[in-house]
């Protein structure tokens, strides 16, 4: 017997609700322990690259801690403290074993703990990142919708051009055309400087605004055209041709279907591009003088402080290597062709 219109849509409705609730099957945890497995090769061969660009950077640690006019014993003697005068493969191993109990070695220049002066700097660096993603996701998938709603129109047409203006902008060229406008033109915002988010609000949003914005530009043209070709997609199919016809206005199919049935690889971009912000800030923190990774790795490569230019790069890599493990975990999660048994 041929199914009725309404037991058809209530089996439709049925296999939808049973979607909604993924399970981890035996090929999602085999993808998942793949994907584990490489996240420590990565790991394991980003420190053996750290390790080694260090050694071709021009230049003696020891002979710029002593000083250039240091007699030939005072820079051994410093080489020696630093560990400097031992074969390559004991002082890598010597320092991953410092890396893997959170030692990261002495600042030459600060004489402080590599560690801590990370920790001090990262929450202005995660503060900017998280402040640009907010704002790109925000605005990247609102202009992404409205060009997937009225593909081929005017509208379209105007947030693809915008996006590709995003996506070639220079960031920091972004950022010294904002401190142009808002901080000498109309003095709305500080043009340089940080505040932290406990100690006010208010000045810290006033901060972080402008170089937000500067970081959020690219990654938000780049999460507009993923979302238009997602939701553009999914707009094409069977499923939404039906629910039109069963009654649900534009504006509800548009979110409840097609950004719900096509945000799996907006997720996955988002992921990416998270990754990106954390570790790409280096040239903004710089314009805007924000005290965070990007101007410590800057500060480090003029003084040539390889301890803490190190540690800034691996704690990045480190950051970037997880969040792309954790996306491919949600991308397994949502995926139902990963979920196979």
């Amino acid at each position: 017997m041929t199914a009725t219109p309404a037991a058809a849509a209530a089996e439709s409705r049925t296999v939808g609700k049973r979607r909604t609730h993924p399970k981890l099957t035996l090929g999602a945890l085999r993808f998942i322990g793949l994907r584990f497995g490489r996240m420590v090769l990565v790991f394991v061969m980003a420190t053996l690259l750290v390790f080694s660009l260090a050694s071709l950077v021009p230049g003696d640690p020891a002979i710029a801690l002593a000083g250039e006019d240091a007699d030939p014993a005072t820079v051994a003697l410093i080489r020696s403290e630093l560990g400097l005068d031992r074969p390559w493969a004991v002082q890598y191993l010597s320092w991953l074993g410092g890396l893997l109990t959170g030692d990261l070695g002495d600042s030459l220049i600060y004489r402080a703990p590599v560690t801590e002066l990370i920790a001090d700097r990262f929450p202005a660096s995660l503060s900017l990142a998280v402040t640009a993603m907010t704002l790109a996701v925000i605005g990247g998938v609102l202009l992404g919708m409205l060009a997937a709603a009225f593909r081929g129109r005017i509208a379209d047409r105007v947030t693809t051009v915008l996006s590709t203006l995003g996506i070639v902008t220079p960031n920091f060229w972004v950022g010294m055309i904002l401190i142009l406008l808002f901080s000498f033109a109309i003095p709305l915002f500080p043009a340089v400087g940080y505040t932290d988010f406990t100690e006010d609000p208010v000045d810290w949003l006033a901060h972080i605004i402008m170089p937000a914005i500067a970081l959020a530009l690219a990654v938000g043209a780049e999460l507009q055209r993923q979302t238009r070709s997602s939701v553009s997609d999914v707009l094409t199919q069977d499923y939404i041709r039906t629910a039109r016809a069963q009654g649900l206005s534009r504006g509800r199919v548009l979110w409840t279907r097609g950004l719900k049935n096509g945000s799996m690889p907006v997720v996955t971009v988002i992921g990416y591009q998270m990754a990106g912000l954390l570790g790409g800030s280096v040239v903004v923190e710089k314009v805007f003088n924000i005290p965070g990774l990007g101007t410590l790795a800057i500060d480090s490569v003029v003084a040539k402080d390889l301890p803490v230019l190190q540690g800034i790069v691996l704690v990045t890599t480190v950051i970037v290597i997880i969040v792309n493990f954790l996306t491919d975990v949600l991308y397994t999660v949502l995926n139902p062709k990963v979920r196979v048994s």
